[in-house]
């Protein structure tokens, strides 16, 4: 005896659990792509954003979602070897006055030291 579908009756039960485990399975894939998406969208926003943005985000969360990678992505740049460096202004150590990056161009080399010495 065939059910409406064509199914034998004791096979429904399978098949409509199957079919909800695709169900929740796609569903869960979909939470996880935009919570990536969102994170990336965060990374890719000022340092100060994306610091109250974290600060809001579960511990867990951060944990599950692939954040290095994002981060390597979000904050690679878009600068390659031999570019030009992009222009910027910024106030000597005394606050006397400000020197601007492009008025070094073409007179001496200058070297760009990030990072801390403490």
């Amino acid at each position: 005896m065939k059910g409406a579908l064509g199914v034998p009756p004791r096979l429904k039960w399978p098949v409509r659990l199957g079919r909800w485990a695709l169900l929740f399975a796609a569903l869960v894939l979909l939470a996880y792509l935009t919570l990536c998406a969102a994170l990336y969208g965060a990374m890719r926003q000022t340092p100060d954003l994306f610091g109250r943005v974290m600060m809001k985000v579960p511990a867990p969360i951060g944990r599950i979602l692939p954040f290095e990678t994002l981060w390597m992505r979000a904050r690679a740049g878009s600068l390659k070897p031999g570019d030009l460096a992009p222009d910027f202004t910024l106030r000597l150590l005394d606050r006397t006055e400000t020197v601007r990056l492009s008025s070094f161009r073409g007179s001496r080399p200058v070297v760009l030291v990030f990072g801390s010495y403490t």
